[in-house]
Formats: C-alpha cells, structure tokens, sequence
C-alpha cells in the first residue's frame, strides 16, 4: 500500500468510492426512522398519552447506539488483527439482515431488539475512519475524512428522508399500494427495504475492495529485532513504541491528544443525535403542543434539501476552509455559529407559508453543515493522534465513547421533549423552547472543550 501511494501522488478516487459508499451504507439506518418513529409509536399502542410518544420513541432511537457502544472497541481491536476488510464486510451483512427485520417489527420490544443487533454487530465506521486514512497520501488526509463525515452527514439526511417519503406507502400512494399488500401491513417496511437494498449492492461491491493492513508473516525473533534495529537507527533514544510484536506501544488512555479529541467528539456526537430526534418529533407535532405540524413527507423534503447541501459543502468548500483554518479554528466558529441558530428554531412556529419552508430550509442546511464542520475536524484530530497500528483500536475506542453518548441522546431528548410539551406555559422557557435551549447549552459546553487547556493536539496543529 505504500509503495501503491508513493507511486500514484494523486487522489485515489477508486478507493475513496468505497469509503464514501461504506460510510453511506452504515450511516442510512441510523436515523431513517426517526421521520416515522413518531406514527410507529402511536401504532405499535404503547403509549397510553399523546405526549408520552416522544418518551417510547426515544428508547427505540437509543437501542441502536447502545449495542454499538458496546461492541465497537472490539470491532475496531478485530480490524487491527484481522483486518479493515472483514469487518466491513460482515458489518453491511448485519444491516442487510436486521435493518430489514426492524420494517417488519409488530411490537415495541421486536422494534427496540433489531435496532440493538443491528447497532452492537455494525462495526464499521471506526475501521472505514482507519482505512481512509490508510489509501492516500497525507496532503490527502483531509478530503479522506471529510469524505467520511460528508457521507456520514449525508446519510444521516438521507435515511430520514427516504424515512419521511416511503413510510405508510398505502397512504401516501394508495395508486400504486394496496392496503392488503406487504407493505399496507407493514407501513414502514419499504424505507427499511430500500436501505437494506442499498447494503446488499455494497455488500457485493466490497468483494473488490483493497485490504490496506497486511500482517506479513516472519519469524518472530527475526521480527522483533529488525525492528528495534530500524527504531535504533531512526533515534537511538526512543523505545520501539510503534512495533506490533513489542509491548511497548503506548496506551490510548495514555495519548491525551486522542482522548481529549474523542471527549469533544461525543459531546458535540451527544448534541446531533439529540437535535437529530428532536428536530423530526417538534416539526411533526402539533402546533398546541409548540411544534410545527408537519407531516413526515414534509420534514423528508426538507432533510433531502439539506441533504443535498452538505454534498457540495463537504466536497467543494470544506476542504478548502480546513486549508486555511485548520481542524479546530474551523470547529470553534461552527459552534460559535450553531448557538443563534438553534435559538431561532421555536419562533418558526410564528410563521406561515411558504416563509416558513424557506425558512426551516435555510436553518437546517446551514445547521448540519455546521455540524459536519465540527465533526470532520475532531475526526482529523483522532486520526492523526496515533500510529497506523493502533487507528483502528483508536476509532474503536472512539466509537465506543461517541456510541455511549448517542444512546443516551435519543432517550434523554425524547423524555425531555416529552416533559416540555407538556409545559407550553412555563415561565422559564416555556414548550419546546426548553429542549433547544438545552441543545445550546450542550453546544456551548463543546465550545469550551475545543480551548487549551483540556483539548491537546498532534504537533501539526499545535499552533491553533
């Protein structure tokens, strides 16, 4: 691979497509429900109130980052030992096989139970952070991770889109739907299906995807001293910290740069699963109750245009601003920004159409691109943090931590949501003014985060 590297300067479009793919693949079913979550709570008859959908439905978006919190620090040790490949491959399987049991869901315990498979046997994003890395040159770096955030951003528009447009299909489209087909019985099969659909064609593609971590088999003596020969030659003064057959690499929990950089990374992750919940449930519900009275259709349309944006964004002006700005600089105004905006989002109820579309428009396309701006550039930080034998036990790590925090998120959004519907004539924030106030309190925290002394930087940054 590095010799693959040194000869081809340019930028290696063919295995970036897998990334963007991959990322795309692992990103979609994460939030495609939530545009629809709020009818399947009221027709899976769990909740006993209107206004405590928000609380079930919160579980159900939970359950997901749940299992990943706990198995992705193993997913990403098996893509240090066994290889990126494997584990990206099996990955897409398990959104091939579950995403579509959750379409088929009848209960709310079947529905929260495939949402956790699904999330605890997806190990992918931490070895495909790894692995953009690991096909370019370094003055690549950049568009790499940014291919991932994009894909990621994008995905996280687009399934909630899909989600919006292809629910209750013998509703919306009772032209080309019966209501006696598979699909009236399910009414949220079909976005799931179509997900699914997308994963088994990656699936396949991925039989041609390059492997970038070879363990090459030698002698183990011969290994050992090879190595410390090389580390002797290169400065005699340092251990042979990067040698995989020697216990001297230095712990993740030991690199503050690393894990300073996964901190801010969860609790901006914690603040855009949050606001990604709260953002489809407060458009959806009714105008008494503070929100917009949008249907799911609508709030589609609106994440498709956003979805959209961030595709240029990230392609065309991002890479750009991290040139002149660095990761962190880069971060900081985006959060800066963040704050007014999120500030805003309650008095859209004030308005009418098509103010209001255009509007809500503005708001979410300039929101999420935002959001990636920060997420891309703790990303950069991360991955930069650690030698190649330790990046995918580090993105596993990562994703550990990020997981954990985005359980959390939906629960904890939902509930509170819940709690502030409920009071729409508080003296204090009164509704759904309550639950972004609160999101701006925690983009505000991150704000903090991103400042010496807590966030420590690889050398290269080091000067912002």
């Amino acid at each position: 691979m590095d010799r693959r590297k040194a000869a081809n300067p340019g930028i290696p479009y063919g295995s970036f497509i897998y990334v963007w793919i991959v990322t795309l693949c692992t990103a979609l079913p994460i939030s495609s429900l939530f545009p629809f979550l709020y009818f399947m709570i009221r027709d899976l008859n769990v909740a006993k109130r209107t206004e405590d959908i928000g609380f079930y439905a919160g579980f159900v978006g939970a359950s997901f980052m749940f299992g990943r919190c706990l198995t992705s620090t193993a997913w990403g040790i098996a893509a240090d030992r066994i290889g990126r490949k494997p584990v990206v491959v099996f990955g897409i399987f398990s959104v091939v096989v579950f995403n579509t049991l959750f379409g088929l869901s009848v209960s709310y315990w079947m529905a929260i139970a495939t949402r956790f498979l699904l999330g605890a046997l997806n190990g992918l994003l931490g070895p495909i952070k790894a692995y953009a890395i690991e096909v370019c040159r370094p003055e690549h770096e950049a568009l790499a991770l940014s291919l991932v955030s994009t894909a990621w951003g994008i995905g996280l528009i687009i399934g909630p889109a899909l989600g919006g447009y292809l629910a209750m299909p013998a509703e919306n489209f009772p032209v080309v739907f019966s209501p006696d087909s598979l699909f009236g019985r399910f009414p949220y099969f079909l976005p799931c299906l179509c997900t699914s659909i997308f994963a088994a064609a990656v699936l396949i593609s991925c039989i041609w995807m390059p492997e970038t971590l070879h363990k090459h088999k030698v002698r183990e003596n011969e290994n050992q001293s090879i190595e410390a020969l090389e580390a002797l030659l290169i400065d005699p003064k340092e251990k042979v910290e990067e040698s995989g057959s020697l216990d001297t690499k230095k712990s993740l929990f030991k690199n503050w740069p690393l894990m300073s950089s996964i901190i801010v990374y969860c609790v901006f992750s914690f603040h855009d699963m949050a606001y990604t919940e709260v953002f489809s449930l407060w458009a959806e519900s009714d105008k008494k109750y503070g929100g917009l009275s949008l249907s799911s259709e609508d709030v589609g349309q609106v994440l498709a245009v956003t979805g959209a944006s961030l595709l240029v964004y990230q392609l065309f002006v991002y890479p750009r601003i991290n040139k002149v700005l660095g990761p962190i600089k880069s971060s900081r105004i985006a959060a800066i920004l963040c704050i007014p905006i999120l500030f805003a989002y309650p008095y859209m109820t004030y308005l009418s159409e098509p103010g209001l579309s255009i509007i809500l428009n503005i708001a979410s396309v300039i929101k999420n691109n935002l959001s990636v701006t920060i997420i891309t550039g703790t990303f950069i930080l991360q991955n930069n943090a650690v030698p190649q034998n330790q990046r995918g036990a580090a993105n596993g790590l990562s994703m550990t931590a990020m997981s954990f925090f985005k359980a959390v998120a939906p629960a904890g959004a939902g509930i509170v949501f819940s709690w502030a519907q409920k009071r729409q004539h508080g003296f204090l924030f009164p509704g759904d003014q309550m639950v972004f106030f609160l999101l701006n309190v925690i983009e505000l925290l991150g704000l903090i985060l991103t400042f010496k002394p807590f966030l420590a930087v690889p050398e290269q940054y080091g000067r912002n």
